[in-house]
């Protein structure tokens, strides 16, 4: 069977999208793989330096073939990444019925395509599984192989057509139907992490986010989420470059898997992956002291020192 197309959504990291690109270069079925690189065009008061690195991440992309084909989607103007990921998922998954989804800050293992490629086979007629997560947390608790838990994990992921179609980017509704369900608890992971802010300001405005709608969407229709308990994929872009994203360290996985398995599990929510989770959370809102005065160090005096040098 032909590979899945991937897509790769970029904006102005040249760093970020190079290493991206190598690591994803480097996986066992780059080579029979289609991948679609949406290029997000600078924004109407952009500065000098982010024109400089639009113009850098163009030609990064260019810089060799990447994968069997390589198509370039590139905007004029900036569409933001949230637009930028619901329109080129809709377009991908429409032509193909399936895709896996990158942005430019995802590296990922050599055994990431392959995990992907069989976990969207194997799942392909199940229609409970709606997403499959190639990043997993660094939670304390020993976890199967693979299992399913009702959260988007959007660092590295793909879906089907069959799944994506269903998803609700009003999210008005889509917080009131949580609250009509009196889920609010348990979508937000027994009260260990609050989602519903996520929704709440993107209708105030204060955010212009996508994942938090497709993680309702899944969580409001009972859908199934497969990850991997060893992470096939590092973020590297809480450095304090991306849009959303400051410097963080809780995320960082010490080590990534070569390879993940595909086998028969039964459908339903690791009761073991949330418990795990609540104490993740847990643990990030309340992190050591070292780990906090870290943070302040770089975010205070590393960082403005960085942006300057740069």
């Amino acid at each position: 069977m032909t590979p899945s197309p991937i897509i790769l959504f970029v904006y102005n990291r040249p760093k970020h999208t190079l290493q991206t690109l190598e690591a994803l270069h480097r996986n066992a079925l780059a080579d029979q793989s289609a991948l679609y690189i949406y290029a997000d065009g600078a924004r109407e008061n952009a500065n000098e330096k982010e024109h400089s690195n639009i113009k850098k991440v163009r030609k990064i992309i260019r810089q060799k073939k990447w994968c069997k084909t390589v198509q370039i989607i590139e905007n004029e103007t900036n569409k933001g990444l949230a637009k930028s990921i619901l329109q080129g998922v809709t377009e991908i998954t429409e032509r193909y019925g399936r895709t896996i989804v990158l942005e430019d800050d995802i590296v990922t293992s050599p055994g990431f395509l392959t995990y992907m490629n069989d976990a969207l086979n194997f799942y392909e007629e199940k229609e409970q599984v709606m997403h499959i997560a190639g990043y997993f947390y660094p939670v304390k608790t020993e976890l199967p192989t693979t299992f399913f838990y009702e959260n988007t994990s959007c660092w590295g992921w793909a879906t089907w057509h069959r799944a994506w179609q269903h998803i609700n980017t009003d999210a008005t509704d889509l917080l009131r139907r949580i609250e009509q369900k009196n889920a609010t608890q348990h979508f937000n992971i027994n009260g260990a992490y609050d989602f519903t802010i996520q929704l709440k300001d993107n209708i105030s405005g204060k955010l212009d986010t996508w994942a938090i709608f497709w993680y309702t969407s899944v969580y409001l229709r009972g859908g199934l989420c497969l990850h991997p308990h060893q992470s096939l994929v590092q973020n590297i872009g809480f450095d304090g470059t991306g849009e959303h994203c400051s410097f963080n360290t809780i995320y960082q996985v010490p080590e990534l898997a070569r390879g993940v398995s595909v086998e028969p599990i039964p459908l339903k929510i690791s009761q073991t992956a949330r418990t795990a989770m609540m104490d993740f959370y847990n643990r990030a809102a309340n992190p050591p002291l070292h780990q906090r005065i870290y943070r302040k160090f770089v975010t205070s005096v590393l960082r403005p020192l960085f942006d300057v040098l740069r």
